[in-house]
């Protein structure tokens, strides 16, 4: 299990690191918040503050939820959206990783 965190951390780092507008720790940090969203709820969220598309938010969930590995995702039917949700055995790195690097969860 530790040797699945690190490699975690070490993309979470790598993530963080290519953020020059603030956008994937921002998304990061409302997962901290939230704990469970979709992403029509994140794109009204981020939208307040960036100008970003619906399909950008989309692919950063997605990228979020299969590279990094930190998000769950749940799907009730086939017509209902997808709710994405942070691993509670992550919300301590990434927590730690967002105030490393002096960004506070908004």
């Amino acid at each position: 299990m530790a040797s699945i965190r690190s490699k975690i951390k070490d993309r979470l780092e790598k993530f963080i690191e290519l953020d020059v507008n603030g956008l994937r720790s921002y998304v990061l940090s409302l997962f901290l918040n939230l704990k469970k969203s979709t992403v029509d709820e994140l794109h009204k969220t981020i939208t307040k503050k960036y100008d970003v598309s619906r399909s950008a938010v989309a692919s950063m969930v997605g990228y979020i939820h299969s590279k990094l590995g930190i998000l769950r995702s749940h799907k009730e039917s086939y017509k209902t959206p997808t709710v994405y949700s942070l691993k509670e055995e992550y919300a301590d790195l990434l927590q730690s990783e967002l105030s490393s690097k002096g960004i506070a969860a908004s």
